[in-house]
């Protein structure tokens, strides 16, 4: 009890009564509340002017119906850039930064507003557990707007708003098809059917069946007496002729459900292990190639040799055209032979060599008459055989050497695949520019400087002699001066930057620089490929001894 007429005792700021935060209230004192003096505290968010009547704390008794007026900002004043609540509550601090202001601010140094009056208190030291970053104030904007608008619209929203990532086309992985114990050497799709063939160095045949649960398991199994080096397949007759180790191609005619494997006969083609196999069904053939370098074909009614022909070196490509009776053969020493069968005996049409390492797969197309060829150089040639101009034209797209070759005749879309997982997708149906061919100077032939082994104009213009380069565009030879710029020429198959000179790089257009190819990563180590033109399939088999399953329908069409 106070005697009459007293004045009541001042009530503590520390305190949970109900005095309202006045102009002028330290804001040390808001960051130091108990936390039952916190409960009565509302969360104060930014209040906006014309947006309503303002939240702010109140004593302990109910509010009244009646809202307090609001305490209106005077025109032109700038917004609270803060909001503040007790330090019970996680402190959120908004700060808007004013044209030409620094791209951080210090999270001790934010500044704090009064949430009834909004006008800004004495600067403080507070804990500020988050800081957004709200758009910068435009000078040509209102000073009621922040962001752009009207004037006392809401604010917009503090979190940052997330771009969608443009859809890219690649290949969608179906099936991953693992259990065999060595590498997987080759692999084919079984057209029209789920199911897929493989053979591998661990001596095993496998088919494999889809079964109801969407996953493919072998429905045959199958061991051979020495390691599987090839395959072909015929799906009209399921006739699968398997090359082995030891030199023996051995057939099998599968049954219709594709769950039993019958021998037919065996045939002792090669002295040691068979690289590639090609049965021609129109011809009853079985073409093969062999370590031993010997190409041999065999009747395949009768198992009667009909003919063979030695190799330069070790064949690792294998190509015949039905209507021409042209095979091509790829060796290792980068030379293609194409030769001229017929019933029991061979012609030799021609060689030519475009590769600085050994041919490691082919492909032809018969349509278009073209022929392509991978090698370890990690290029591929396209060679215009039905042009007969010779013209070849040289694909770069590869950090690896390129292991195997497919090609889409229905969309004119050739695929590479090496040893660096690389899956890359050429458009055949450009005009493409045959590489020039490097030329040979004793100096530079754009600034007439000597290199390194012109003694005689080393010695008589008293200058060092430079090393040679070439530009990949027009051929020349340069020295690293004049060819200090890097770019892709896509149409002539460099799809990585080269070495241009600089009067070819200025030339360069962007529409020239335009991509031809697409690439992709398969995460494996393939060393063949198979692709079914009807479904859009690729399969590709890896030293890692998986098998995996491609739809190639978004990058092949």
């Amino acid at each position: 009890m106070r005697p009459s007429g007293a004045a009541a005792p001042r009530e503590s700021r520390r305190g949970g009564g109900g005095k309202k935060w006045a102009r002028g209230t330290d804001a040390r004192a808001l960051g130091h509340q108990s936390p039952a003096s916190c409960s009565r505290f509302p969360l104060l968010l930014h209040h906006p002017p014309g947006s309503g009547p303002a939240l702010a704390p109140t004593s302990g008794h109910p509010p009244s119906r009646q809202a307090p007026p609001t305490r209106l900002r005077p025109s032109g004043s700038p917004p609270p850039p803060l909001v503040v609540a007790p330090a019970c509550i996680p402190v959120v601090a908004v700060l808007v930064p004013e044209v030409g202001s620094a791209e951080s601010f210090p999270r001790e140094a934010a500044r704090l507003c009064s949430p009834v009056s909004g006008v800004p208190l004495r600067p403080a030291r507070v804990s500020v557990s988050t800081c957004v970053r709200a758009p910068a104030v435009s000078s040509a904007q209102p000073r009621g707007a922040v962001g752009g608008g009207v004037p006392g619209a809401p604010p917009p929203p503090m979190a940052a708003e997330i771009q969608p990532k443009p859809l890219t086309r690649k290949p969608i992985l179906l099936q991953r098809m693992e259990g065999s114990q060595e590498v997987v050497n080759m692999a084919v799709i079984v057209p029209k059917e789920d199911g897929v063939i493989s053979v591998s160095e661990d001596r095993t045949v496998r088919v494999w069946l889809k079964r109801d649960s969407g996953q493919y398991w072998p429905s045959i199994y199958h061991a051979m007496p020495s390691p599987c080096s090839c395959m072909s397949f015929n799906p009209e007759t399921r006739r699968l002729s398997i090359g082995l180790d030891n030199g023996t191609i051995s057939e099998f005619i599968l049954s219709e459900d594709y769950n039993k494997m019958t021998s037919v006969k065996n045939y002792q083609a090669h002295q040691s292990r068979v690289t590639m196999i090609l049965f021609v069904l129109e011809l009853e053939w079985v073409l093969s190639t062999g370590q031993d370098k010997q190409f041999a074909w065999h009747c395949s009614e009768s198992g009667q040799r009909l003919g063979g022909y030695r190799t330069s070196a070790v064949a690792s490509g294998l190509q015949f055209d039905v209507e021409t009776r042209h095979v091509f053969i790829g060796d290792h020493s980068g030379q293609v032979t194409i030769l001229k069968l017929e019933q029991e005996n061979c012609t030799l049409v021609t060689t030519f060599r475009g590769h600085t390492g050994g041919v490691t797969a082919l492909c032809w197309d018969p349509v278009q008459r073209v022929l392509f060829s991978g090698s370890s150089d990690h290029s591929v040639i396209m060679w215009d055989i039905g042009g007969r101009k010779g013209t070849a034209i040289e694909l770069q797209g590869h950090n690896d050497k390129v292991q195997a070759l497919s090609y889409a005749q229905h969309t004119r879309q050739l695929i590479s695949c090496g040893g660096d997982g690389g899956i890359v997708v050429w458009n055949m149906d450009v005009e493409r520019q045959e590489t020039p061919e490097w030329l040979d100077s004793d100096s530079c032939q754009k600034c007439d400087q000597p290199f390194f082994w012109n003694f005689k104009q080393m010695w008589d213009s008293k200058k060092i002699g430079l090393r040679q380069h070439h530009c990949r565009k027009c051929g020349k030879a340069v020295c690293g001066k004049c060819s200090s710029k890097r770019s892709s020429i896509p149409l002539m198959g460099f799809e990585f930057e080269v070495r241009v000179c600089d009067s070819c790089h200025e030339a360069i257009t962007d529409e020239e620089r335009a991509p031809t190819a697409t690439f992709h990563d398969s995460k494996h180590n393939i060393v063949h490929v198979h692709f079914d033109a009807t479904r859009g399939w690729l399969l590709t088999s890896g030293t890692d001894k998986v098998i995996k399953l491609w739809d190639m329908t978004p990058v092949v069409s």
